[in-house]
């Protein structure tokens, strides 16, 4: 389709269009797609090509007010607006948008159709919000380690001098005391996985580290359950730490067979490339993508509303028996890669975990270790 200007002033009205943050689509009165821009890749989650051959209604159920905001632009040749609007099919998930839709002068038939998703302000306030956890837990590991072990260690020792001149009785006491030191002490330990260690990265073949993770699944906690991948084999290689990343998705593979049914369960690891989030590198012009997206999904109950927005925090579980230190621990991780974690309803049931990683390049393995987040051309420094 040839879009109403031109390159004569040296511009690309497409590499204009890829530059908006908001989802840009061209479809007719019937709703068939005659352009999208980079965006409308990412909130459709399918490509350009596939996209200029599909109708709206492929990925927007037939009834939604985006149908009827199209006829309503194009007959009165004006430009008409829904804020908060709800759109949601099993293609593209669930999303909130502010809609804008618009005729076309040259095109009396087409619409230009202008999707921006409240969940692009929300992804980043989610993603500093995880990280600023992650380094509260930080500085929480390093003063335990040091507060507290040193103390608990005088404790213990003097509950065992106490112990060799008590009756029974008091020993009882005595070596309440030496097992609840010794408990608060296995604690710390666990809490010191999230100091600020040195980190070695390099180049990683994300589907040998999701194979092996599957693999100890099966012969371990998941031998009931059904693993099913979909994966994308032409992806680069994940610049990260292997063991690390190991530990990442084991923990929300574990997570995810915890929650399922034992007797139904099912759980879907699957890759893709998505453009539109980018990482500046400091220091240079790069722009390093951060195109990798790996998704854990469960068919289970799903996560309540009221713990999404603390569901990274230290401490919080829905586990009657949990630590609430695992999906703490992930988010750590993910930022120490410079990736971003985010959390999806399934529809029909159950969660999913989206994790986006950074491609390897020169320039991130040498590379600042702190770098701005950018989310569709717009920076954000975490």
């Amino acid at each position: 389709m040839r879009l109403g200007f031109g390159k004569g002033n040296g511009v690309d009205p497409t590499g204009v269009l890829n530059a908006i943050a908001s989802a840009v689509v061209v479809a007719n009165r019937d709703g068939k797609i005659r352009f999208v821009n980079q965006a409308t890749e990412q909130l459709f989650n399918t490509s350009a090509s596939v996209l200029c051959r599909s109708d709206l209604s492929d990925f927007i159920p037939s009834d939604s007010p985006v149908f009827s905001l199209i006829k309503q632009a194009i007959d009165e040749a004006t430009l008409v607006a829904d804020h908060n609007l709800l759109i949601e099919s099993p293609k593209i998930g669930k999303h909130t948008v502010n809609l804008t839709v618009g005729s076309m002068p040259d095109e009396s038939d087409c619409a230009v159709l202008t999707f921006e998703p409240r969940s692009i302000a929300q992804k980043i306030d989610n993603q500093l919000l995880s990280r600023n956890s992650a380094r509260s837990v930080s500085a929480m590991a390093a003063i335990l380690a040091h507060e507290i072990k040193n103390p608990l260690s005088g404790i213990r020792g003097a509950a065992q001098l106490l112990e060799q001149t008590s009756n029974e009785d008091d020993r009882v006491l005595t070596r309440l005391i030496c097992d609840e030191a010794d408990r608060i002490v296995e604690l710390v330990d666990r809490m010191e996985i999230f100091s600020d260690k040195p980190m070695e990265r390099g180049a990683v073949n994300i589907h040998t580290v999701l194979e092996h993770v599957r693999r100890l699944a099966e012969n371990g906690f998941g031998k009931n359950l059904v693993f099913e991948e979909v994966y994308d084999p032409s992806l680069p290689p994940v610049f990260g730490n292997r063991d690390q990343l190991i530990q990442v998705f084991l923990n929300l593979v574990k997570n995810a067979g915890e929650a399922v049914d034992p007797q139904d369960g099912k759980i879907i690891i699957s890759t893709r490339y998505q453009h539109g989030i980018r990482l500046a590198v400091a220091g240079g012009d790069a722009r390093v993508h951060l195109p990798l997206v790996v998704s854990v999904r469960d068919n289970g109950p799903g996560i309540p509303q009221d713990m999404r927005e603390s569901l990274f925090d230290p401490f919080v579980t829905t586990k009657p028996t949990g630590s609430g230190l695992g999906l703490a621990l992930v988010a750590k991780i993910i930022n120490d890669h410079g990736g971003v974690i985010e959390v999806k309803d399934v529809p029909g049931g159950g969660a999913e975990f989206q994790i986006m990683l950074p491609i390897y390049n020169r320039a991130l393995a040498e590379g600042a270790s702190e770098q701005p987040i950018i989310i569709n051309n717009r920076e954000h420094t975490a």
